[in-house]
């Protein structure tokens, strides 16, 4: 039997989106190594504030549950202190359209730009832009984290799935490890992340 749970975005957001964002705080707070890939979104590590109100404002809309957008927003913030703690390791992988993608329009972006810009001089973590123009030796994949080597969540349209089968963590991890592989890192990275800021116009 597959060690994994589903469950549906119905279920975990029926109170909103703080109880979510604090239970993930929880998560991360035990937790050295994290590893994740995203696909269409700046990681919620990431995010600044306008951000993240502008994509969980989306998903209150699109989900009609509760709106506490304000309070999940600030969870959110709160879950970031994790960044600077000691001994902790960051390897984020994001796609290069995520930096083009206005989310939340252009002004929203070019703040969020501005912060990943500042993100990869930060010694704890390792930010990785895949470029558009990449060659790609593997399937496309969702986006997911990985939790040291104890657990995997990955995102789908409909809910989350918790993974924590050895085997299958190990699939993701080496998922991780080609991702990683494509992508720029350093004055790579921020020179794409400028491109993206000129393209604001």
């Amino acid at each position: 039997m597959k060690d994994e749970t589903y469950v549906p975005w119905s279920l975990m957001t029926q109170s909103g989106l703080r109880p979510l964002q604090d239970a993930m705080n929880q998560k991360e707070r035990s937790t050295s190594v994290f590893r994740c890939y995203q696909s269409h979104l700046v990681p919620g590590l990431l995010q600044t504030p306008a951000y993240a109100a502008a994509v969980m404002g989306a998903i209150i809309a699109f989900e009609a549950m509760p709106d506490d957008t304000e309070e999940a927003v600030a969870a959110r913030m709160r879950r970031q202190h994790v960044l600077h703690e000691d001994g902790l390791t960051f390897m984020l992988l994001i796609e290069e359209w995520v930096l083009r993608a206005q989310i939340g329009g252009a002004t929203v972006m070019g703040e969020q730009l501005d912060r990943l810009d500042q993100v990869t001089a930060m010694p704890q973590v390792s930010l990785g832009v895949i470029p558009m123009n990449a060659t790609r030796p593997m399937r496309p994949v969702a986006g997911f984290w990985i939790y040291d080597d104890a657990e995997v969540t990955h995102e789908l349209c409909a809910g989350s799935v918790r993974i924590t089968t050895p085997a299958e963590i190990d699939i993701y991890a080496r998922t991780h490890a080609e991702l990683a592989g494509m992508a720029v890192y350093d004055e790579q990275a921020r020179a794409l992340i400028e491109d993206a800021r000129a393209a604001l116009g």
